[in-house]
């Protein structure tokens, strides 16, 4: 039922113990590559190799590295805690994650393999938190602190939140730090399905051209990425160095390549025109950009209908929105857009703008499981119900026990007075995630409902006690 948090922070860790020190000018690093995820449906394909080579660079260039592959929570913090201890006032920290990253509160998380998400303060309490490591680094007294963060990936716990935050946040760091996101803030790309990431084979291929500083090289990372990919990714830098500082031991501080990029590059101009002749008419004007009108069903949904009309009106200057309102213009079937900015309007209140999302994403590809459910849930808030049990069937036809469109068909049923349905819709969820409060909710109306009063009522008295909003948020779905 919910839209889950997107998107994604790696860190490329290894748990192994280092045979050789390579930390004679106090280089220290950790290097953590996740990618057997159990909600995902498939291992990630780039962040061990990612991770290895990252390494072995590293290495090469007198850093003490240690590696960890595919580490749960517990692992990752004692990692993390060696890093701590071995640092010395003076010393170069440096982070490279790969794997899966959430924004909650505004701060970027990088997640273990077996981090339980259902809800956004799981994030907090699974997640490691990245303001927290560079806080922790610089109060060991680094003088320089680098995070390297290939995480910025579409994650399978994006649609477990009702709020939408897709891809990392940007970082509040201490002093003399140098942090870079594989992509832009607050968005995601899709793994290549090679053996390395398009980001780390530029940072790898400009790791290695000497006599760069540090913030050169990943100014030309981020201009190799943004070309290769045609600006679909842009990665992000954010630098409070004081100091020069090179990869490569010994490189020299040179006169800055001319080259430097804070947003995708721009389109080739036209040719030149020809002479001018005679009786040829000046090229048309281009095209207005397109104009985001409050769609008539959201201005007609009783429950939602003050929130909604404030949202849309303020949709046509929401960056995010006009970003992905872009990218299809370029591409009208780019399904990714499409179905990030569903997301987007179905967070905002813009329910029909976001039902027609879902459905181009369909269209597109008929087995999008994730955009049925998204599709069921917008439908049964706005009251589309027959429409809803629809999506969520089909939803559940491709993907049996989707826990997500339980959850959706419960609501629908709840809403359409099928309290019996309800609740087994409700148990089923429960089975399978039982802290999963929006169906523990839903469960004790659907009893009370059906006339166990005293059962309902506890099942609504443990999801209050597990998350306090969980009553406004019903209210705001047209269910009290």
């Amino acid at each position: 039922m919910k839209f889950r948090l997107a998107l994604l922070l790696i860190l490329i860790v290894s748990v192994a113990p280092v045979a050789q020190s390579w930390a004679a000018d106090g280089r220290f690093a950790l290097v953590i590559g996740n990618a057997k995820y159990p909600d995902a449906e498939a291992p990630l394909k780039e962040p061990i190799n990612d991770a290895k080579d990252i390494a072995e660079e590293l290495k090469r260039n007198g850093f003490d590295v240690e590696t960890g592959e595919n580490l749960n929570g517990d692992a990752m913090r004692r990692a993390l805690e060696r890093l701590y201890a071995r640092i010395k006032p003076g010393s170069v920290a440096l982070i490279f994650f790969s794997g899966f990253g959430v924004q909650s509160a505004r701060q970027s998380y990088l997640i273990p393999i077996d981090a339980q998400i259902w809800t956004e303060p799981d994030v907090r309490r699974d997640g490691v938190s990245l303001e927290t490591i560079l806080g922790e680094i610089s109060g060991r007294g680094a003088g320089v602190k680098i995070a390297l963060i290939d995480a910025s990936r579409r994650n399978p716990f994006e649609r477990r939140f009702r709020s939408f935050s897709a891809g990392l946040a940007p970082v509040i760091a201490p002093n003399g730090t140098l942090v870079m996101y594989s992509a832009a803030l607050s968005s995601v790309v899709s793994d290549t399905g090679g053996a390395h990431s398009l980001f780390v084979s530029e940072l790898l291929k400009e790791i290695r051209v000497p006599d760069l500083m540090a913030e050169e090289t990943l100014n030309r990372t981020r201009v190799g990425v943004t070309r290769a990919s045609r600006s679909e990714q842009v990665p992000w830098i954010s630098s409070s160095l004081a100091e020069d500082f090179s990869f490569i031991p010994g490189a020299r501080p040179q006169p800055p390549t001319q080259v430097a990029i804070a947003t995708p590059p721009p389109r080739p101009d036209p040719p030149p025109a020809p002479p001018a002749v005679a009786n040829i008419a000046p090229p048309p004007p281009p095209p207005p950009p397109p104009k985001i009108e409050l769609p008539p069903a959201a201005a007609t949904v009783p429950a939602v209908k003050d929130e909604a009309t404030t949202a849309v009106a303020s949709l046509a200057d929401d960056p995010t929105i006009k970003s992905l309102t872009g990218k299809l213009i370029d591409n009208p079937d780019d399904a990714s857009a499409l179905y990030r900015r569903g997301q987007v309007y179905a967070s905002k209140g813009a329910y029909q703008l976001a039902v027609n999302d879902f459905t181009e994403s369909i269209r597109l590809n008929p087995k999008d499981v994730e955009a049925y459910n998204n599709r069921c849930w917008v439908r049964t808030v706005i009251g589309d119900l027959q429409a809803a049990l629809k999506d969520c069937n089909e939803a559940l036809r491709l993907r049996p026990n989707f826990v997500d469109a339980l959850d959706s068909r419960g609501l629908v049923n709840l809403k359409n007075g099928q309290t019996k349905n309800a609740i087994a819709d409700f148990d089923a969820a429960l089975k399978i995630n039982p802290r999963l409060t929006s169906s523990l909710y839903g469960r004790g109306l659907a009893k009370q409902r059906n006339g166990s009063i005293s059962e309902g009522e506890l099942d609504i008295a443990n999801a209050k006690a597990m998350d306090p909003n969980i009553v406004k948020e019903f209210a705001d779905y047209g269910v009290r």
